[in-house]
Parts: structure tokens; sequence; C-alpha cells
């Protein structure tokens, strides 16, 4: 895992146990949650997802996006229906395809040969 992205994720996870634990999410406080996982961050990155969460309640954030979890997959469905209809969606794909095997027709090498 690239390290940026471990320091994002620990401090992201820090954030929601502090979150739900009432506690205030604070630079020192992802540190030492962080230290403990057995995860050493970067300097600047408890210090900015502290910053970043003073201004958001962790726990609507989350509500919010349970909620919207049914939604999404409705929207879904939807599309699925408008495709059946449509029709002419389905040729628009399959032309798609033969594509790709012409370019490989041009590089002049097969794989297998």
């Amino acid at each position: 895992m690239v390290a940026a992205s471990k320091n994002e994720l620990a401090c992201v996870y820090a954030a929601l146990i502090l979150s739900d634990d009432g506690a205030p999410v604070t630079a020192d406080k992802i540190t030492a949650i962080a230290e403990a996982a057995g995860v050493s961050l970067d300097a600047f990155y408890p210090t900015l997802f502290a910053k970043a969460c003073e201004s958001v309640d962790i726990e609507q954030v989350i509500t919010q996006m349970s909620s919207a979890t049914p939604s999404a997959g409705g929207g879904g469905g939807g599309g699925a229906g408008g495709a059946a209809d449509g029709g002419a969606a389905a040729p628009a794909a399959e032309e798609k395809e033969p594509e790709p095997e012409e370019e490989e027709e041009e590089a002049e090498f097969d794989l297998f040969d």
C-alpha cells in the first residue's frame, strides 16, 4: 500500500473511532490512536485531518451516506430499464468491440505464434 494512502486511512479510522466515542477529533488523539495501532504517520496528516474534522459532524456524514445507499441502487435499475426499452444502445456497444481486434491485426504479431 502506498504510504500516503496508509496515512490517510489511519487518520480516517482514528477520526471515526474518536467520533464514535464522542471524543473531540484532535491531532494528538489521532496520533495516539495511530501509534497504538502500530502505524507511523507523517507529521502533517493528524493536523490536517483534525482541522478538516473541526467543521464536520462525522456522525451526520455517516448517517447521510447510509441513507443515500438505497437511492443509489434504485438509480442503477432505472438505467437498465431504459437500455432495454431503447434497444439502440446494445448495437452501439457491439460495434465498439471489433475496433480493438482491428488494432491487434494492424500490430502484425500474435502472442501464440
